[in-house]
């Protein structure tokens, strides 16, 4: 099996480090470390939901996502939050963390998650969604301890992954350089039942097959179930007590 430049075998996620309560006003919050990607996530709690669930009982969970002007080599302007990635990506990252959560038992309420992007080096969109998903365990233990909402609220784990083709060979978990040179993209979002919840997957001047389609969702799944492993052991207590058994 082949090595690459930053020494990892084509089927190795990068080294993934969490750290929590980063912020003292969001009731939850992370940084996320996949390899030399790092996003900040900073969840915000509001009495509201948006006009079509109003009166129904359930909550919403939205996201916002922006790269920080110094996270690139060339300096972002901090209006890229309204670009047509940014809206693409945080509605990516919405539709992930309600897949993980029973809405019903969390209230009327709206949870916001801001994502923003420390350091871009590929992949900021899977670990938005990574990192996204432990600070938002974090709130929603603190809205139990506020007797804010109902078990069980926690339905899933879930976890994002990047994976690729790259002159010819699958990847998993793409480095900027390797992301930018790749033929065929793909960004995928599966539960801890191994289920799928978003695949987002494009050709660059390369068609792909149905056979590596389905290799590339095997590699993603391979990775997807060592990011899970990892969110368990992080929230070991946290996800005990907001599972309801």
């Amino acid at each position: 099996m082949e090595t690459r430049k930053d020494g990892r075998t084509e089927e190795q996620i990068r080294h993934i480090t969490i750290a929590r309560n980063i912020s003292r006003y969001a009731i939850g919050s992370t940084v996320i470390e996949m390899g030399e990607t790092k996003v900040l996530s900073c969840i915000t709690v509001e009495d509201k939901v948006p006009p079509f669930l109003q009166g129904t009982g359930a909550g919403w969970i939205t996201a916002e996502y922006g790269m920080l002007p110094a996270s690139t080599p060339q300096r972002n302007l901090r209006t890229n939050s309204q670009s047509g990635r940014s809206q693409e990506i945080r509605r990516m990252i919405g539709r992930s963390l309600r897949a993980a959560v029973n809405l019903k038992n969390i209230g009327e309420r709206t949870i916001i998650v801001d994502c923003d992007v420390i350091q871009a080096d590929g992949g900021t969109r899977t670990a938005s969604i990574n990192g996204a998903f432990c600070a938002l365990v974090d709130a929603l233990v603190q809205m139990k301890k506020r007797n804010l909402i109902m078990l069980p609220v926690l339905k899933e784990y879930i976890g994002a992954i990047s994976v690729g083709i790259v002159n010819g060979k699958m990847y998993i978990d793409l480095n900027y350089s390797e992301d930018s040179m790749a033929q065929v993209d793909f960004n995928v979002v599966m539960n801890s039942k191994n289920e799928f919840i978003e695949i987002q997957g494009s050709a660059e001047g390369k068609s792909f097959k149905h056979n590596e389609l389905e290799r590339l969702l095997a590699l993603a799944e391979k990775g997807i179930q060592q990011i899970i492993s990892t969110e368990r052991e992080f929230l070991k207590n946290e996800l005990q007590i907001l599972s309801g058994y």
